[in-house]
């Protein structure tokens, strides 16, 4: 009886452990991305600065470029006002 208890309660603190840190993945792309032989196109998108970006190229034979999917994501819409009459009554 001791060992079918200690079973259940480690299979119910496995179950409750693997509940609580299953959160869904954020995904960000970010605005530059190391391209080149071996890295393939888009390449490793994961430098949010030029800089950066440069530093990890820097003696492999890779260049920098725009992430595409942040330069031909959705664009924003602009609002524009709309313009209606007032009457003064």
């Amino acid at each position: 009886m001791r060992k079918t208890v200690l079973a259940v309660v480690t299979v119910l603190a496995a179950v409750a452990a693997s509940l609580a840190g299953s959160v869904p993945a954020v995904a960000f792309d970010y605005p530059y991305c190391l391209q080149g032989r071996g890295v393939g196109i888009p390449g490793d998108c994961s430098y949010p600065s030029y800089e950066a970006c440069q530093a990890a190229a820097s003696g492999r034979a890779l260049y920098c470029n725009i992430n595409p999917r942040v330069a031909f994501g959705p664009q924003q819409q602009r609002r524009v006002p709309q313009r209606g009459y007032y009457y003064p009554y």
